[in-house]
């Protein structure tokens, strides 16, 4: 007779983050499209029915995916400004770019989640998710005025608009280090330079 896998003892919110931590692995493994609620109890030694008392649907616990990401860069940004008072804010800035590319790359499929479309045009972002990626980007919002006021970088017509178009242009390189447009470290590093360079108000800080 066939054996089941053994349901572990999980208290309500150790398996609320089990399922979210099995299911973010799996999608780095195989993309969103290998995720189902079925395969993600079956991991994590679960009856069928237990993921759908943390996560409505598929499409809930993907927004819960990507807004795990949004805390992850947020982290980042909140870390680095930490540091204002020790070490120059250029520097700071050219490290929150590199850093903030190679956790794109190092979390790709989240990466995918937190701006594609497998949520935002074909998928429903909950109301958490949506919160969560505003009160990124005033925090983003926040720190580019900030480096705007001690002229550390370039602005344009308005604080809004130089953060759009900065984060566009870390958005546009980080897609073309995950759809394996360039593959050669040495060149996207070069690219990251000459795009912080363009950015700065002057020379990059070593």
């Amino acid at each position: 007779m066939k054996q089941t896998a053994p349901l572990h003892n999980y208290h309500h919110g150790d398996l609320h983050q089990s399922l979210l931590l099995s299911a973010t692995e799996m999608i780095a493994e195989g993309g969103s499209e290998s995720l189902s609620m079925r395969k993600l109890a079956d991991k994590v030694g679960v009856s069928r029915t237990a993921p759908y008392h943390h996560f409505k649907d598929k499409n809930t616990l993907l927004c819960a995916i990507a807004e795990q990401g949004f805390q992850r860069v947020e982290t980042l940004l909140q870390e680095l400004q930490s540091k204002e008072s020790s070490e120059p804010l250029a520097k700071i800035f050219t490290q929150y770019v590199h850093t903030y590319i190679e956790l794109a790359y190092k979390y790709r499929e989240q990466y995918d989640l937190m701006f594609g479309r497998d949520i935002w045009r074909n998928g429903t972002p909950t109301e958490s998710l949506l919160k969560r990626s505003k009160e990124h980007f005033k925090s983003w919002l926040s720190w580019i005025e900030h480096l705007c006021e001690q002229n550390v970088i370039r602005s344009g017509d308005s604080v809004l608009r130089t953060a759009q178009v900065y984060w566009a242009t870390l958005h546009g390189l980080c897609r073309l280090l995950n759809d394996g447009i360039y593959t050669e470290q040495s060149q996207l590093d070069e690219m990251v330079n000459t795009a912080v360079n363009m950015m700065l108000n002057h020379p990059k800080a070593d």
